[in-house]
């Protein structure tokens, strides 16, 4: 993966990050409120780091995988879980969950060791 792929698919998460947030704030309030605030919280958080990890030469694409798919698995069940009330997604968003665990235990066991 290339430092621009990593950071224009960053942007863009960070982008959806912001819109998901306000239309929950001010679109669905009702409906979105419990689950969309924790969803949104945690996909923007992510994308942060999928920004700082863009920019690293070469790019880490081991946690970068990781957060971007926490943030599919996690953030998207807990959106689709609040739009459709399908309550089987629910099982889905501890794998989110888990990826992003990956995704912060692997920058913990690499740093300081250089990247090739």
């Amino acid at each position: 993966m290339t430092n621009t792929i990593a950071v224009r698919l960053a942007a863009l998460l960070g982008f959806l990050a912001v819109t998901l947030g306000a239309f929950g704030a001010h679109g669905l309030k009702d409906t979105l409120v419990r689950h969309d605030a924790v969803a949104v919280f945690y996909h923007f958080i992510h994308t942060v780091m999928l920004f700082v990890l863009g920019q690293r030469r070469p790019v880490e694409s081991g946690p970068w995988l990781s957060f971007l798919a926490g943030i599919v698995l996690f953030s998207g069940s807990l959106y689709l879980l609040a739009l459709t009330q399908a309550r089987w997604l629910g099982a889905i968003t501890p794998l989110g969950g888990v990826s992003f665990l990956v995704g912060w235990l692997w920058l913990a066991l690499r740093a300081g060791k250089a990247t090739s």
